[in-house]
């Protein structure tokens, strides 16, 4: 299991924890500090079913910034764009196997815990 993790994120930080307190040690991505690449990124969306941009997190200031609000991007500018600034992704993403999740809320992380 590996997390996309900020912790400065409260609900990463929380998502985090249900994690290990089910007894799983993640593999922990803090993705700011080591951004995805574009084919890890590409394979993630995948995983979680949804194109690039319900992955952008539309309150960040470079968002505004690039006047990216109401932008018509491809699947592949919009993964170029993630990868270059990587605080505009959604966090946390949790990946097991072929499955993802986003955690927010956090709790969704049980749907890849074991029951």
């Amino acid at each position: 299991m590996k997390i996309y993790h900020n912790p400065r994120c409260s609900k990463s930080r929380q998502t985090l924890q249900l994690i290990r307190e089910a007894g799983i040690e993640p593999d922990v991505v803090e993705y700011l500090k080591t951004p995805p690449t574009a084919d890890e990124l590409d394979a993630i969306l995948k995983k979680l079913k949804i194109e690039p941009s319900a992955l952008f997190r539309t309150g960040e200031a470079v968002y505004k910034e690039l006047g990216l609000k109401g932008c018509e991007l491809t699947r592949e500018e919009a993964i170029a764009l993630l990868v270059e600034h990587p605080q505009l992704i959604e966090r946390p993403i949790v990946v097991k196997g072929r499955q993802a999740i986003l955690g927010r809320p956090p709790e969704n992380v049980q749907a890849l815990l074991p029951k």
